[in-house]
């Protein structure tokens, strides 16, 4: 029988990986792997999510979205009539976070520089994947994962996208990506992507969509406050290039 990992990485990103049209306010992308044990998962995080949905909407459909909670928009427009309510929100989400058992592994590029540094430079999804990578068969390894088939779920972007995505991420198991001096054997693992739409609605990929933005905000303004940051740091592998 396939012997499964006892790990499962989910993963989302903060920006794009456009260099043609690099956003001046916001030029970064920030890719984000949520690696967390399936006991831990399932008989913590998950009930954990569920509650705090089913405290504030009543049900468990909503998904969490960073982007649409930090805007308020959608069902998260309740945040802007109630201040309270806002405060109670916020203090529970954090506290979802800072329970969560689970190490993040990120990186993070600084596209302005990047173009600036480099005559051709990388795609910044493939740069961040490779760095994801390298982090994380380092962890699995330690952990005994050795040989095991350990599932990477990714967001669907589409089928063109997906696709593209899949060559990257299967090159890199192959070891063809090894970039700079390192040279990895990721054929340790058995590295499978899986990608799955939003609306599967899936703690994980909640999970690491609510992590990529606090992570980049802090690699593009150190000095701003960001109490998001302050909680994923003590779980933080973090690679920043150039």
């Amino acid at each position: 029988m396939t012997e499964f990992s006892d790990y499962i990485v989910y993963v989302d990103e903060s920006g794009d990986p456009n260099l043609s049209n690099i956003n001046p306010v916001f030029p970064m992308f920030c890719l984000s792997f949520c690696v967390v044990a399936k006991n831990g998962y399932t008989q913590s995080i998950v009930p954990a999510f569920q509650n705090f949905k089913f405290k504030y909407f009543g049900h468990d459909l909503i998904i969490l979205h960073e982007h649409e909670i930090r805007k308020s928009k959608g069902v998260f427009t309740l945040l802007l009539t109630n201040s309270e309510l806002r405060e109670s929100f916020y203090q529970d989400l954090n506290s979802l976070i800072d329970n969560a058992d689970m190490e993040v592994i990120s990186g993070v590029i600084r596209k302005d520089a990047l173009v600036k540094n480099y005559t051709n430079p990388y795609d910044p999804y493939r740069l961040g994947l490779l760095f994801c990578m390298e982090q994380l068969l380092g962890y699995l390894l330690a952990n005994g994962q050795s040989g095991k088939v350990i599932d990477v779920i990714f967001e669907s972007r589409g089928r063109h996208e997906d696709r593209e995505l899949e060559v990257v991420f299967r090159r890199i198991c192959d070891n063809q990506e090894n970039w700079g001096f390192k040279s990895l054997d990721f054929k340790q693992c058995n590295f499978r992507p899986v990608f799955a739409p939003k609306t599967c609605n899936s703690t994980g990929l909640q999970l690491a969509d609510l992590t990529a933005r606090p992570i980049a905000l802090r690699t593009l303004r150190p000095e701003q406050d960001n109490r998001a940051y302050e909680i994923i740091e003590p779980k933080l592998t973090k690679k920043v290039f150039p």
